[in-house]
């Protein structure tokens, strides 16, 4: 009966993963999770327009302003990548 539950478990979190990629996994590094939450919140600011007014009355720009910076920002949102040592 475990290996049936633990069979639908992972098939289920390979669905999961599948379906959704900021899922993440156990390779994901810090950084790259970083990435992937920021990517998802700076899309949601552009997607969904009340976001997108609140933020350009709170810094007093317009909307679309806020849309591009936001969008630009979704290239390197955490900076460029760190060095990755090779051992």
């Amino acid at each position: 009966m475990s290996s049936e539950l633990r069979y639908t478990a992972n098939t289920q979190l390979e669905h999961l993963h599948a379906r959704y990629t900021g899922t993440g996994h156990a390779d994901l590094s810090k950084y790259e999770w970083l990435t992937h939450q920021h990517r998802d919140t700076l899309a949601s600011i552009v997607g969904h327009p009340t976001l997108a007014s609140y933020l350009a009355i709170a810094e007093n720009e317009a909307i679309g302003r806020i849309k591009f910076e936001m969008t630009e920002r979704m290239l390197q949102p955490c900076g460029p990548p760190p060095r990755k040592d090779d051992d």
